[in-house]
């Protein structure tokens, strides 16, 4: 489970809530106010379905689970010492002793480009169609990010709409003072969830979407570098250090450091 979302989303409602306490805001017009939610949350909806194919739209539902369960994704330490394991069967036994490796291999992605370069394809035609797919991929998370975006975008000014149609309802009947102050207040409800929804969920959930689809990329072009490295026959010493430029400092020390220890041990 991706924690962070949770927690995010937890302390948002703490403060939100405790705020209102603290400046001695009724906390209970936050949920006796049907219409507020109505404006917002259809509202927004209907903004999405407008801006957005249902096909798109459809794909809600799944981007909203990413954000708090935890994609399934190999490791770039991982991925290095597999490709290091690949590298040293390809040099010792050739290209094709690899293919009772390939399904081993859980990512399609990875999968798919080892059967290429096991197939003999030209490197050249192998980065050309994982570079594309990379590509492909790219853009439709994009577009899944960018309905969060666009939702965060919506909200707010729907709050401003939510607002607006409170006051007019309020000022319509202005013999009860009372009655008038509490509607008017009643009013703005419906620009706290916008303000609120707009930027404490539909838009760091964006974000989140862009940060999970950046980290998947980066795997993506390791596995590629990997692939091609090893259809062009270089060493396992070689292969680590080329893909060790995708990780931190820290980590590509550690890596380093690991390598170096296993090399000492066979010696």
């Amino acid at each position: 489970m991706e924690i962070s979302t949770i927690i995010g989303l937890i302390l948002g409602f703490v403060a939100l809530i405790l705020g209102m306490f603290l400046k001695g805001a009724p906390i209970e017009s936050l949920v006796s106010n049907p219409a507020a939610f109505v404006i917002i949350f259809v509202g927004t909806a209907a903004t999405l379905f407008v801006a957005f194919p249902l096909s798109d739209i459809k794909k809600f539902p799944v981007l909203l689970k990413l954000t708090v369960s935890k994609p399934k994704m190999i490791s770039k330490a991982e991925l290095i010492t597999l490709f290091m394991e690949w590298a040293t069967i390809t040099r010792r036994e050739g290209l094709l002793a690899l293919e009772a490796k390939v399904e081993e291999i859980e990512d399609d992605f990875l999968r798919g480009g080892m059967r290429m370069i096991i197939d003999g394809n030209d490197q050249d035609f192998v980065q050309d169609v994982l570079t594309e797919d990379i590509a492909a991929t790219e853009e439709r998370h994009k577009a899944g990010a960018q309905i969060f975006s666009q939702a965060g975008m919506y909200a707010p000014t729907l709050g401003v709409l939510g607002a607006v149609v409170g006051l007019i309802a309020a000022l319509s009947d202005m013999s009860d003072i009372a009655k008038l102050s509490h509607a008017i207040s009643g009013a703005f409800i419906a620009t706290v969830f916008g303000i609120f929804t707009g930027y404490v969920m539909w838009h760091p959930i964006a974000n989140k979407l862009k940060r999970l689809s950046k980290k998947e990329m980066e795997v993506r072009l390791m596995m590629v570098e990997g692939l091609l490295s090893i259809q062009s026959g270089v060493s396992t010493i070689a292969i680590q250090q080329k893909l060790a430029v995708f990780l931190t400092p820290a980590e590509r020390a550690q890596i380093l450091e690991k390598g170096a220890g296993e090399g000492e041990q066979k010696e």
